[in-house]
């Protein structure tokens, strides 16, 4: 629709590899082996805090502030009066309060999971168990100001047209 849109998950994975204050945090944290090649590494991090929320809290601690950052800067210089945020668990680290509208995409998880088994190339049972780490949508549905449904039978368009002429300044 032609607005800015800052992805808070690429940004992520953009800082936890570039980032030194976010790799000396990190590799303090997951040891020598959280860093392969100069990159970040998903596997063997995933493998750590998946299961382990005091590891998942920890890694949170270290990546969400920085995010935060660079969503601050990066919308300072936007010429526009309208700006989105594309976050997976906005609603679960309590940001969805820094914003003045939240936006809740849905699909049934069955659709979900086929998508993402289509994008990451990865097998279910993963793609199950990282979703049980978020909150299902009925939580989130009464913190969201809007909710779209993505499920293949509403068409998007028209939700995303009734949204923004409630919020266009």
């Amino acid at each position: 629709m032609g607005y800015p849109v800052f992805y808070s998950d690429t940004e992520a994975r953009e800082i936890l590899d570039t980032h030194p204050a976010a790799i000396t945090q990190i590799t303090r944290l997951f040891g020598p082996q959280a860093y392969v090649s100069g990159k970040l590494n998903r596997e063997f991090i995933a493998e750590k805090v998946f299961g382990n929320d005091a590891l998942l809290q920890q890694l949170n601690a270290i990546s969400h502030p920085l995010v935060r950052q660079a969503f601050e800067t990066w919308k300072k210089a936007q010429k526009s009066d309208l700006v989105f945020n594309e976050a997976a668990i906005l609603f679960e680290t309590g940001s969805y309060k820094n914003f003045d509208f939240t936006i809740l995409v849905t699909a049934p998880e069955e659709i979900r999971i086929k998508r993402l088994l289509e994008r990451d190339q990865t097998d279910a049972a993963k793609i199950k168990s990282r979703i049980a780490t978020q909150w299902p949508d009925a939580q989130k549905i009464p913190l969201a100001s809007f909710t779209v449904s993505n499920d293949d039978v509403h068409p998007l368009i028209p939700q995303i047209q009734m949204i923004l002429q409630k919020i266009t300044p």
